[in-house]
């Protein structure tokens, strides 16, 4: 039963919101701030009781924030409740609701009106809320609260406006609205809360309205009703063209044989084949086609392959760059086809199953890198194409770090500047794994002699610690859009950045896939822009360059590459990368895909081994001669995580599906796990007359690389980035 009682009041928090509710005349609604009709909007809470209720909350919501005029805050209308009443619970919001605030103006009669009026549209589902936190509005608004309920026989609940976890935080809270507000400490005309606004026990909540049992009694009541839980759905996706779903499976299959006969046109055949010569090298080709759609089609994806094709061929068509491919999508022969990324598969071995597993069901996702310059006509037109209502960024929490923490709580204080800047800088600064303030604090001495030495250091580390981590401001994801097939206001909450006009989630990134929507990321890279416009610049000049189809293995490009001269090459113009180019001294595509994967901390150890062996100061060691085919590219060192999954493939009869598991199981480390798949690893092998101790050494080392491995399929596509780059720059210097 405790059980039961938890889990339905985390039903209530999930689907809870106070809104502010407008409740003047019609002609006066939507109209900007005024400080005299500012107390005629209040707020109301409204509780989910069931699926209508929570469609009608998340449509109210979105309504808030998208028919705000930008500037006053969001809120609804008294008129905007009409139709959207049913399956809510809503409390009468304390002093600070409408009537609370009608009453504090001693406009009671209009009080009686509002409560009748409310009490109506919300039959049997309307409470009137007292709170006690020992605030004057509270004193002067209960008496009328009260009758109010008596009179017109409506429930009475006790609430109370939690701000904070304990109440030892309401110092820090107290920061934390300043922050919030611009505004000092020290201010008194600012907004304060009491330190009564904790997260009060049951206990605590029966001892405060021991008078009004019935009002605690009500929690629990309200609590049982609202027995709603928000599903979770799998993906929806507008449907592709006018054939609609079912048509999809016929229309991804058309458009993928036309578009790998045209890939292959381009880059396989050459002029001197014969028809059977043709055929033959299509042959593999055409297999790994039809084995990725029946995957594809399998598990109902073709339509989100077939949009993503349609916004990356309009961007291609209207000029707008676009990368050769990111991630794992890169391994996709269909992707390749359909003209999602520009990397023949077969030639560079990338394997689909580390993009789509068929045996571990989930979304594939392709993030697509656009020219920075041009990345919002490509989202705008697929909000021309979809709707754009069904069309939206997502939002994300920007979160109190450590130095911001600093910083923000020493300006509330008013601290001087210079010393908290100078405390700031003791904190070290990595955004890649930030550190705590507390980790900081245990790591530097100097700041724990600040801390001993001064009162007021050891209060702003105190507080700036209370505060880190807690959520700061939203704003909107980088790269992320979702697409749904209906407006979004009937799956998610909307939200409008005061920036854009354009809908942003309420969910963040973690949600909106649970709540059935599918993310597309449009990312933006500054390269292409510059690779864009190098080749325009050249044709200024009558020098026509196909960027897409330059040969691959460029004289030029790998003196300049070997000298280490990088600079402004992607991925290559580190000083420490131009070192390593100096000494490995590439003189192939396949050099650079392994330098792209090899330079980030834990690889690069791996650097040394790869250059010795590249130049034949060392023998490579390739386990088993079976594995070979698979590592000779590296000369034996295993880089990718596609390499992983081909030794576990040839050695042990794993499948590409089976292979991706334990390539995943390798990186997570989870002892049982990781027992089970060394069993079943040595099994194979032996079957396939592998000695059983040699199997077992394999393993170990393929467990060892795995964790270091990287995704091949991506740095094949950013080392096409990087040659590019570097065949300009090497060709046409400036």
């Amino acid at each position: 039963e405790e059980r039961e009682q938890r889990d339905q009041v985390v039903v209530v928090e999930v689907v809870a919101d106070v809104q502010e509710v407008d409740v003047r005349e019609p002609h006066k609604k939507r109209c900007g701030r005024d400080p005299v009709e500012e107390a005629e909007r209040a707020q109301l809470v409204f509780l989910v009781q069931n699926e209508t209720g929570y469609a009608n909350l998340i449509k109210l919501v979105s309504h808030a924030y998208m028919a705000s005029d930008g500037l006053s805050e969001p809120h609804i209308v008294m008129d905007d409740l009409q139709g959207h009443a049913d399956g809510l619970i809503v409390l009468s919001g304390g002093p600070g609701g409408p009537i609370g605030q009608l009453i504090q103006q001693g406009d009671v009669e209009q009080a009686r009106k509002l409560t009748e009026q409310l009490a109506d549209l919300f039959k049997g589902r309307f409470y009137i809320e007292i709170m006690r936190h020992g605030l004057a509005d509270e004193t002067l608004t209960e008496g009328e609260f009260l009758e109010l309920a008596y009179d017109l026989d409506l429930p009475l609940v006790a609430t109370n406006d939690v701000y904070f976890g304990a109440k030892s935080m309401f110092e820090a809270h107290d920061a934390l609205l300043c922050i919030a507000q611009g505004s000092y400490v020290g201010q008194t005309d600012r907004r304060h809360v009491s330190d009564e606004h904790y997260f009060k026990s049951p206990d605590d909540m029966v001892r405060v309205f021991e008078d009004l049992p019935e009002a605690v009694a009500n929690t629990r009541v309200i609590a049982q009703r609202c027995a709603y839980r928000v599903p979770m759905l799998p993906p929806i996706l507008p449907e592709f063209g006018d054939s609609g779903r079912d048509g999809e499976a016929d229309e991804v299959r058309e458009q993928s044989h036309a578009g790998l006969m045209e890939r292959l046109a381009q880059n396989v055949f050459t002029p001197d084949m014969s028809e059977a010569e043709r055929e033959e090298a299509a042959k593999p080709y055409l297999e790994r086609l039809d084995y990725e759609l029946g995957i594809i089609i399998d598990m109902e994806f073709p339509g989100y392959f077939l949009i993503v094709s349609d916004f990356i061929k309009w961007a291609k068509e209207h000029d707008v760059p676009v990368g050769p491919g990111r991630g794992s999508g890169a391994g996709s022969v269909v992707a390749w086809a359909l003209k999602i990324t520009d990397l023949d598969p077969l030639r560079f071995g990338l394997l689909f199953e580390r993009f789509l597993n068929p045996e571990r069901v989930s979304m594939p996702d392709f993030d697509i890198d656009f020219c920075q310059d041009k990345r919002d006509q490509v989202i705008r037109y697929v909000q021309e194409k979809y709707g754009a209502d069904q069309v939206a960024q997502i939002i994300t929490f920007g979160k109190l770090q450590a130095r911001a923490a600093l910083r923000d709580v020493g300006r509330v204080l008013e601290m001087p500047y210079g010393q908290v800047d100078r405390l700031c800088k003791m904190v070290p600064n990595n955004p890649a794994n930030p550190v705590t303030l507390k980790e900081a604090v245990d790591g530097e001495p100097r700041l724990q002699a600040e801390r001993d030495s001064d009162e007021t250091v050891a209060h702003l580390l105190d507080t700036a610690m209370k505060l880190e981590g807690l959520y700061r401001h939203a704003s909107t994801h980088a790269a992320g859009v979702v697409i749904g097939d209906r407006p979004l206001d009937q799956l998610v909450p909307l939200y409008r950045d005061p920036r854009s006009p354009m809908p942003v989630t309420q969910y963040n990134m973690k949600w909106v896939e649970p709540a059935g929507l599918v993310k597309f990321d449009f990312l933006g890279l500054k390269t292409l822009t510059v690779l864009h416009r190098s080749v325009e610049l050249l044709r200024d000049r009558d020098i026509h360059i196909d960027i897409d189809h330059l040969p691959l293995d460029d004289k030029k490009t790998f003196e300049m590459l070997a000298l280490g001269d990088s600079v402004g090459v992607f991925q290559l113009e580190g000083s420490g990368m131009r070192d390593v180019l100096r000494k490995m001294q590439p003189d192939q595509f396949e050099d650079i895909i392994a330098l792209v994967a090899l330079y980030r901390p834990g690889p690069m150890d791996n650097i040394p081994t790869y250059v010795k062996r590249k130049h034949g100061e060392e023998e490579p060691d390739y386990m088993h001669e079976r594995l070979q085919s698979v590592l000779e590219e590296t000369f034996g060192v295993i880089i990718y995580q596609e390499q992983v999954m081909q030794i576990a493939q040839i050695l042990a009869g794993y499948s590409l599906g089976e292979a991706d598991l334990l390539r995943r199981a390798m990186g997570k480390k989870k002892v049982e796990e990781m027992a089970a798949q060394r069993a079943r690893f040595v099994e194979g092998a032996v079957e396939r007359d592998v000695e059983k101790t040699q199997a077992s050494n394999i393993f170990d080392l393929v467990d060892k690389f795995a964790g270091y491995g990287f995704n091949k399929s991506h740095a094949a596509a950013y080392a096409l980035v990087a040659y590019q780059t570097a065949w300009l720059k090497a060709n046409y210097p400036v």
